[in-house]
């Protein structure tokens, strides 16, 4: 919600909802609360195309998967990140993971980052899916105000799939962080408002109709 602040500059409520593990369900995919149990899963989603390999994705290398979900439940309990591991709703097989990340819940705030699939899982429904249902929870249930993502500037497979969401881009952070492989990158940024959420709704469903056609219930 938005309000009107004492300077007369736009304000904005907090999260209405505090944040907690949930599981979120739809379109083929589920987004369970990641817990150590999915070490073996995510292992297995990244060998599959060996994803480690890219400098620009937080990919865990291999025996490295229980750091890497503990680092994530850390960022959870001390309230910035919310992640998920994501599966196939038909065989539950883990083939992904994304979060929640950067939560400022005071400005009603946050970012979707940290997603990788399986290769076999990439260029489907999967990703559309997914980012369905974090920005319906995030909206409709929390009531965000501003929803963002942040991509390595050479990774233009990330850049034109955040674009297709109907994300508008923020701009450019120049030298801002670190490559797995120690070279520094530019970060790109993105961003849906509230306001723009009911247009990107439509669209999204309108993308993700053919696949409740070849799926029905």
């Amino acid at each position: 919600m938005t309000l009107s602040s004492e300077s007369g500059q736009p304000a904005v409520c907090p999260f209405v909802t505090p944040f907690h593990p949930i599981q979120l369900e739809g379109f083929g995919v589920i987004l369970q609360p990641m817990r150590l149990a999915h070490a073996e899963g995510l292992k297995n989603a990244a060998s599959d195309g060996k994803l480690w390999n890219l400098v620009y994705t937080s990919v865990p290398e291999p025996g490295q998967e229980t750091t890497y979900i503990e680092a994530a439940l850390k960022g959870q309990q001390d309230g910035h990140m919310l992640p998920f591991t994501v599966l196939d709703a038909k065989t539950k097989k883990i083939i992904g993971t994304t979060r929640y990340h950067d939560i400022v819940a005071d400005i009603a705030r946050l970012e979707i980052g940290y997603t990788w699939y399986a290769k076999s899982w990439q260029r489907t429904h999967v990703n559309t899916a997914c980012k369905y249902l974090l920005l319906f929870y995030a909206f409709q249930s929390l009531q965000a105000n501003v929803v963002g993502w942040r991509t390595d500037i050479i990774n233009h497979t990330s850049q034109k799939a955040i674009e297709r969401l109907g994300a508008k881009k923020d701009g450019v952070l120049r030298g801002h962080a670190k490559r797995r492989d120690g070279s520094v990158r530019d970060t790109v940024m993105y961003s849906v408002t509230r306001e723009e959420w009911p247009a990107i709704k439509k669209a999204l469903k309108e993308k993700l109709a053919a696949f409740n056609k070849n799926n029905p219930a």
